[in-house]
Formats: C-alpha cells, sequence, structure tokens
C-alpha cells in the first residue's frame, strides 16, 4: 500500500515537473512563425526575447513614397504594425492582376484592422503616377484606407525590394536597380519591421495560409 501511494506520488511530482517545464518554454517561446534574416529565406525559430535580439538582426529599413491619394507615407505607418508587400505594375498582364485579386481577400480580412497595412509598389514608377494609381485603384475596388499602392524613385524601391524585402529571394539581392524587378512574392512584416513569411501571391492557397499567418502575428 505505502509502495502504491509512493509510486502515485512520484507519478504525480513528475507530471508537475513537466507541467511547469512546458509552461515556462510557452512563456519563454516568442512565435511559431519563423523569422526571415537573410534573403535565402533560411526560417529561424527563437525561444525566447533574448535569442530573438540576438538572432535576428534584419529589418526593413526607412522609406518616403506617394500612395494613389498623393500622400507620403513612410516607415512610420507600419511602425507598431504588421504589414504586407508585394510589387507590382498596372500595366502588367500576367501575374499582377491575380496578385491584386488576391490582395483584396486581405483587404476584405482587414479592411478595418488598425493594426494592419498593405503596401504595393510600382515597378515601373516611371510609368505609374499617383493619378494612375488612382484609377487603377478604382478599376480593381481597392477601398481600404490601409491599403497604399506606392510610386516613388525607381531606385529607392528597387533597393528596398531587394536589400530590405529580399523580393527576389537571394538571386535578387544581388541585382542592381537597372535590371527589372518582377516578383510573384507577398511578403508578411511583424510590428518590429522583421520579416515572418513569404507567399507565392499567385496562389489562392498561399493566400490563404497568409491570412491565417497574419491572424496569428497579431496575437504576438
Amino acid at each position: 500500500m505505502l509502495k502504491t501511494v509512493f509510486l502515485r506520488n512520484s507519478i504525480w511530482s513528475l507530471f508537475l515537473i513537466l507541467f511547469a517545464c512546458n509552461s515556462k518554454n510557452n512563456e519563454n517561446k516568442t512565435s511559431e512563425l519563423p523569422y526571415y534574416n537573410t534573403p535565402d529565406f533560411t526560417p529561424i525559430f527563437v525561444n525566447s526575447s533574448g535569442e530573438l535580439n540576438q538572432k535576428i538582426t534584419h529589418s526593413i529599413t526607412s522609406f518616403a513614397f506617394k500612395n494613389q491619394h498623393g500622400e507620403t507615407i513612410t516607415e512610420k505607418a507600419v511602425e507598431g504594425k504588421i504589414h504586407v508587400a508585394n510589387f507590382i505594375f498596372t500595366s502588367c498582364g500576367t501575374i499582377c492582376p491575380t496578385m491584386t485579386r488576391h490582395m483584396k481577400k486581405v483587404q476584405k480580412e482587414f479592411m478595418n484592422d488598425k493594426n494592419v497595412v498593405m503596401l504595393s509598389y510600382s515597378v515601373t514608377p516611371w510609368i505609374d503616377s499617383i493619378a494612375r494609381l488612382k484609377r487603377y485603384a478604382e478599376d480593381n475596388d481597392i477601398t481600404a484606407h490601409n491599403w497604399h499602392l506606392l510610386t516613388g524613385k525607381q531606385s529607392e524601391i528597387y533597393t528596398l525590394a531587394r536589400k530590405s524585402y529580399f523580393a527576389e529571394e537571394d538571386l535578387g539581392f544581388t541585382k542592381d536597380s537597372t535590371e527589372f524587378l518582377h516578383t510573384e512574392h507577398m511578403i508578411l512584416v511583424d510590428r518590429n519591421k522583421r520579416i515572418r513569411g513569404i507567399y507565392n501571391g499567385t496562389l489562392a492557397l498561399e493566400t490563404e495560409q497568409l491570412i491565417k499567418d497574419m491572424k496569428m502575428l497579431l496575437k504576438e
């Protein structure tokens, strides 16, 4: 009898220890989503804020571009918010219409969420004027106040796309601003401007995964 009680108590003590350890790990864990620190998009998982600050050094740099309403949008527009970025041009007849259609799913899901921003950078800014972007927005029912179609200097957009967003992954990282930028990627960025996901914007399933990951990221 004493042996049985001792065994039962021992098992219960072991259970409490395991539970405590698991709870501690859950408290320290920052997120289920990985971080991306390099243009080859190698996922990095971290278990504590200390490890996060040590391992994750990359973030989206400062920028300033005009949106479809003629407003200047800078990095301050995404500070403390999560955002999704993609790269399109209004005269594109291949992947861009599909990407815009899928971004509209994101718009529908997060239109009234003040913690979400959508940025669509034009890769032909010498063609895509403010007026042209506004017309494109009207033609495609882009109505959310938190979705900005951006234009500006080509070199600045291309450098931001390749060096900050890793828009064309490691292949694009080695290109300069004279080489045309064309990518189907949608990039998810957290409240601290760190890359947390990359998705194929031409695929509906990847867009659905993006939306799920955005909801997860909003809970961090």
